[in-house]
């Protein structure tokens, strides 16, 4: 064993008490890493790396893995239509994986003998780091300070400053976790079940109100353009963020299982996430079949529960992404969304895969693929195996 610690870096209290601590009362040669996985500015990026180095790392890395966050979640979380419980895209959660991935490498590429995050005990991401580390790199000893102290943020406080780190370290009334799959926001209101978030706790306010509208391509399921123009996926989430947002469209309070069992509930700002979600599904209504649709929703289920919970190296997820990825095959065209004050309506798509062809049907219109005979003889083989069934039991229909 060395003495040398990577320690997942963001800035904060908790992770900025963790590199003098460690230092100091464990005799460790800190090393830090901050994975932007989207939703820092460069300027943000930097004061991270002073400050790291400023508390006494021995070195300090970032990584962009924004384009990696998307290759292999978000990707899959837009073919999968993924909205936990109907409500919540997975947005900050499912970040943590890819960041604890990312903090991995570097471990690796060090030789450490430690990793440490700064989690506490109550919450999910202390479970995402730690099972990462566990499976893929099990000889590495996780330290997790603040879940270990059990230390209140008043102690870590006194702790930094009798040390010399005089930050400020004044407390927002509201925490905010900004992503590029979306916004948490968590306070005092999101602890109990009849109060919520008000306007103002909301990082984007609206300053919108005239209707607009737009137009998102798609090809093979993945967005590739807006209002005409080709781009990147995640240059296009950031810019259909920046023209939603200040519509204050995506917000909504989800309620979950957490993985240690409990009930949660955060309040988010996703508009890009959800437009996507919805104008994506609408392009899968018209271009895969039946059969298609039903699974799909099987798996989307299962595949955000599966992200949620931590188990992104279960196989099974990459089983799931090869038929996902079968199945968008014919998912492209363009899809035209109207965008109002706290609402978002998707309109209507064009696309050649259109299975709602004219060429056979105008549904309640006209019928060229087959006549009113055939009809009545399918009706009659379809009902069969029940009229069976009620004439053999003599079953009564109330």
């Amino acid at each position: 064993m060395n003495n040398k610690v990577v320690l997942a870096f963001s800035g904060g209290l908790d992770t900025s008490f963790c590199v003098p601590y460690l230092k100091n009362e464990k005799g460790l040669e800190v090393h830090t890493v901050m994975v932007n996985t989207g939703g820092f500015s460069p300027a943000e990026v930097k004061a991270i790396e002073e400050r790291a180095l400023t508390l006494g790392a021995a070195s300090h890395v970032t990584v962009d893995a924004s384009h990696t966050y998307y290759e292999k979640g978000i990707k899959y979380m837009i073919y999968g239509n993924v909205l936990r419980n109907n409500t919540y895209p997975i947005s900050v959660s499912s970040e943590r994986i890819f960041q604890a991935l990312e903090v991995l490498k570097h471990v690796k590429k060090l030789g450490a003998s430690y990793v440490a995050h700064g989690s506490t005990a109550a919450g999910n991401d202390q479970v995402r780091f730690d099972i990462v580390f566990d499976i893929l790199a099990p000889e590495v000893k996780i330290l997790a300070p603040i879940r270990e102290l059990m230390i209140k943020r008043p102690d870590e406080i006194k702790y930094l400053t009798d040390h010399g780190f005089d930050f400020s370290w004044e407390k927002s009334k509201y925490s905010i976790n900004q992503g590029l799959w979306g916004t948490s926001v968590g306070g005092v209101e999101t602890l109990s079940s009849e109060t919520y978030i008000p306007e103002e706790a909301y990082p984007i306010q609206v300053t919108k109100t005239a209707p607009e509208h737009i137009k998102i391509g798609f090809e093979h399921g993945e967005p590739v353009s807006l209002n005409g123009k080709k781009m990147d996926p995640v240059e296009l989430i950031v810019k259909l963020h920046d023209i939603a947002a200040p519509f204050g469209i995506g917000r909504d309070t989800h309620v979950g299982d957490t993985i240690i069992g409990i009930k949660g509930r955060v309040a988010f700002e996703a508009c890009a996430p959800l437009i996507l979600i919805k104008a994506h599904h609408l392009l899968e209504k018209h271009t895969l079949t039946k059969g298609q649709l039903y699974w799909k929703d099987q798996i989307g289920v299962w595949y955000g529960q599966q992200m949620h919970e931590a188990m992104y190296l279960d196989p099974v997820l990459r089983d799931m992404e090869a038929m996902m990825d079968n199945m968008e095959q014919f998912v492209s065209g363009e899809v035209e969304v109207e965008l109002r004050p706290y609402h978002f309506t998707v309109l209507g798509c064009k696309t050649a895969h259109d299975l709602m062809s004219s060429k056979f049907a105008s549904y309640g219109e006209v019928n060229k693929s087959y006549s009113g005979e055939d009809i009545v003889g399918f009706t009659k083989v379809m009902a069969n195996p029940l009229k069976i069934y009620y004439s053999v039991n003599d079953i009564p229909v109330e």
